[in-house]
């Protein structure tokens, strides 16, 4: 669909083939943002990832992130970390099914991201709250900002008046002074580390060390780093998190699906054995289906980033000029009834491989246009093998430790709220009880 936001040519892909023809087909020529005063706040003139237009900057950014921290090898290397954090995970929930206590299951599963892209980034995690709110706070309120519509952008008129942008800029300054004083202290404290462990002959690999030790080799100011640091916060302690918590919340509203994840799981654990473990997890189909399906119905971005043409092109018989904005509406994409059956409907087995239909050979990499929830080509979200890994096994380890109950009186309610990513509108409060 191609319209006109005020003064702003505006293409919404809302099906497979269209999808395709953007992200594939002419991938080069949308590959680039456009330039938002918000994010240029924000994120230090966009010097990060996610907001920065197409060029070389971008790609040496990118190559870093995803050659040094989202790697699969690297991945795989942070394998103890996760069953480390899940463990203390698991421990905290048995503390509250010993006393019938309720836990905030979004509130968790937060934390628990928090704390694995701290040690992925930092090499350790905070384990004070406070600093941990921060954090968590900070992901939340840029999600809420940059998802908002700052309508100066599309009507430059009302530039003019200017009231609504002077807010919003302000907004954005605010965040950007307490992501700045977060970052300042995190790269200080690593310089500091790094001048005494000179003296000593040692050095950790964190990301942050990486990004410092290479800044001269790749033309990195100081900026760059705090932009490439704030990226990944940002894009990486909020998404698993929701991913998990609407999955959670989806198999609470059908038990006979809950049950058939937990007997999977517990079928797949040996006796005595303290967690599900990463090598237990690739045992788990139906466990992959039911994260592929949760990701499917509750895509964290049910609109992929927006993109911009650099340069005319032919879609479907539409000429679509340069300067045009394009949105990807994954969710629209994720519901189409003319792929899914009962599309609306939270359905894992359409996912298993015994099943009679095209859904079974569909994977997370952007090469089936049906389903895109990390999007595709250039401008696909590089987190996937992160992403997943900390799903699956924190998902695992909650279906086989314990049983879960709503409270008394209580049902679910699945209603959203709305950012550059979807949270649910209600906490999701339930009951564990330990199963072993």
């Amino acid at each position: 669909m191609l319209l006109r936001l005020g003064a702003v040519p505006m293409l919404v892909a809302s099906s497979p083939n269209a999808a395709e023809a953007i992200l594939r087909t002419h991938d080069h020529e949308f590959a680039s943002r456009p330039r938002t005063v918000l994010a240029d706040i924000v994120f230090y003139g966009s010097r990060d990832i996610g907001f920065a237009p197409y060029g070389e900057q971008w790609r040496q950014a990118r190559k870093l992130v995803t050659t040094h921290l989202l790697s699969v090898k690297k991945v795989q290397s942070l394998r103890l970390a996760r069953e480390e954090e899940v463990s203390m995970v698991m421990d905290k929930i048995s503390k509250a099914a010993s006393t019938g206590a309720v836990v905030d299951i979004g509130q968790i599963l937060s934390s628990f991201t928090n704390d694995m892209i701290c040690r992925a980034v930092s090499g350790k995690a905070p384990r004070d709250n406070r600093q941990k709110k921060i954090f968590q706070d900070l992901a939340h309120e840029t999600s809420l900002l940059l998802g908002g519509f700052n309508i100066e952008e599309y009507f430059p008129v009302l530039a003019r008046i200017g009231l609504v942008g002077k807010v919003m800029c302000a907004e954005a300054e605010g965040l950007k002074k307490r992501w700045d004083e977060l970052l300042e202290r995190l790269i200080d404290d690593h310089e500091n580390e790094n001048n005494c462990n000179l003296a000593c002959d040692q050095y950790d690999d964190d990301f942050v060390n990486i990004l410092l030790s290479v800044r001269q080799e790749y033309g990195l100011t100081r900026e760059h780093v705090k932009a490439i640091l704030e990226d990944v916060f940002f894009g990486g302690i909020e998404t698993s998190a929701l991913v998990l918590e609407f999955t959670i919340a989806e198999l609470m509203r059908r038990p006979h699906l809950l049950k058939k994840l937990q007997d999977e799981v517990r079928a797949c654990i040996p006796n005595g054995q303290e967690i599900v473990r990463e090598v237990d997890v690739d045992k788990m189909a139906y466990l992959r289906a039911v994260t592929k399906e949760g990701l499917r119905l509750h895509p964290v971005a049910p609109l992929l980033a927006p993109r911009i043409s650099m340069a005319d092109c032919n879609i479907d018989g539409y000429m679509i000029p340069l300067g045009t904005r394009v949105l990807v509406n994954v969710w629209a994409i994720g519901r189409d009834a003319r792929f899914w059956e009962n599309a609306e409907e939270f359905m894992p087995e359409r996912f298993v491989d015994n099943m009679s239909n095209a859904a079974t050979c569909v994977n997370f990499r952007g090469n089936d246009y049906h389903y895109l929830p990390f999007g595709s080509g250039r401008r696909m979200c590089p987190g996937i093998s992160f992403g997943i890994a900390i799903i699956e096994i924190m998902l695992a380890n909650l279906m086989w430790k314990f049983d879960w109950t709503l409270p008394p009186g209580m049902e679910i309610d699945m209603s959203e709220v709305f950012g550059l990513s979807v949270h649910r509108k209600e906490k999701l409060l339930l009951v564990p009880k330990q199963h072993m």
